[in-house]
């Protein structure tokens, strides 16, 4: 399987679907949370504690992961006929950095340092823990 093609704000379908609100100055578009709308967003606010970390898992749509404070490691992953494959060098995400995901890509996360992240992800949040 090849690997996919980097995520960017211009490709994530976290940036899609803003909205104009009236009254408001020009320029300026939202894009609401999920369930109040179904074409919306939900947000999170986390914090992982060093040396914690999540199992290799998918996600169903898009996600964005701005890291707030701390540290973290993203190793994405292949599915093979023999399992999961390590697919290239983990991704390392530090204080300010952000991090896209496209939907149904595996991948597990390690928290290098303590973490405070903002995460978005397109319509209703999703975890498929993937073995």
């Amino acid at each position: 399987m090849p690997k996919s093609t980097s995520l960017t704000s211009a490709t994530s379908a976290i940036w899609g679907k803003h909205v104009s609100v009236p009254d408001a100055p020009a320029g300026f578009t939202v894009r609401t949370t999920f369930p109040s709308n179904p074409d919306g967003v939900e947000v999170m606010l986390e914090q992982w504690e060093a040396g914690s970390a999540e199992p290799p898992h998918s996600h169903p749509g898009d996600d964005m992961t701005v890291v707030v404070e701390g540290k973290m490691a993203v190793q994405f992953f292949i599915r093979t006929d023999s399992g999961l494959v390590a697919d290239g060098a983990p991704l390392i995400l530090n204080k300010g950095d952000t991090g896209y995901i496209r939907g149904g890509r595996i991948h597990d996360a390690k928290y290098i340092e303590p973490c405070k992240l903002v995460y978005v992800h397109d319509k209703a949040f999703g975890f498929v823990e993937e073995n």
